[in-house]
């Protein structure tokens, strides 16, 4: 009823020469506030960056004779760290964005190498292999289900090529074999697929406060799945560092 009430008051503005002021609107130091902007406007959204954390499996094992990885590191969990920043290039209508992603990652697994003159028992002295990855891959993110009808999920899926440098140290040097140093690089293709949650339906106020301030668009947890092939295009002379493995994190869109 207040609605139709106070319908005359803009037209008694209007025939006095005045502007209506539509609610209790007003600026500070972000802008406008008040009726009119409870709707939020979004600030401009230019790309995305991920904290990733996963388990994660070096393939050495197939691109060698035997099991070297397994009988020197055993098969227990071990894990990667990993960041990774997307440009969104594109908002395809009525999909999403479309944009290269750049990523990075670090794992490191150690134990006690065998003697080789008895396979069968182990050293006492420690070595360890590391590997860092980098990638580059192309993004799509398919918000329409959430900016369009309103479910808090974006599915994805990346596509690519990845690059990792790794070395293998024994006691904290370089290792080396027959006069060759435990060290190099392999790459091949990268692909994943996943999807995300919309934190920000959990306190919407803040998410816009985040927006306000500071340029947040939109915060996600998110689940996927990703292979690499990491063994120069199945090359004998490169060894495999990638992995088929699943990974969990936090993003934020900007």
């Amino acid at each position: 009823m207040k609605r139709f009430a106070l319908c005359p008051l803009p037209l008694a503005a209007a025939l006095l020469g005045v502007a209506p002021n539509a609610g209790a609107q007003g600026t500070d130091e972000f802008g406008a506030y008040g009726a009119r902007n409870r709707n939020h406007g979004e600030s401009a959204q230019y790309g995305m960056f991920e904290a990733r954390f996963g388990p994660y499996t070096p393939r050495v094992d197939h691109s060698v004779s035997g099991t070297p990885f397994k009988d020197t590191f055993g098969d227990g969990k071990r894990y990667m760290v990993g960041l990774e920043g997307d440009w969104q290039v594109l908002r395809i209508p009525h999909l999403g964005t479309l944009g290269p992603g750049l990523g990075w990652g670090y794992t490191r697994a150690s134990g006690y190498a065998r003697l080789t003159a008895q396979p069968d028992v182990l050293s006492d002295e420690k070595t360890s292999l590391a590997v860092m990855p980098f990638y580059l891959v192309a993004v799509l993110r398919a918000d329409v289900f959430m900016r369009e009808l309103g479910v808090p999920l974006v599915p994805y899926a990346k596509v690519g090529a990845g690059y990792a440098l790794w070395w293998a140290s024994d006691g904290g040097s370089t290792a080396n074999q027959n006069g060759v140093a435990g060290k190099g690089a392999s790459y091949g293709p990268q692909y994943a697929v996943g999807g995300m949650f919309l934190m920000d339906i959990l306190d919407q106020q803040t998410a816009r406060d985040a927006d306000n301030s500071i340029g947040i668009n939109n915060s996600y947890i998110f689940a996927e799945w990703y292979g690499s092939e990491l063994d120069a295009f199945g090359s004998s002379k490169r060894l495999n560092v990638g992995a088929n493995t699943w990974v969990l994190g936090l993003a934020i869109e900007f």
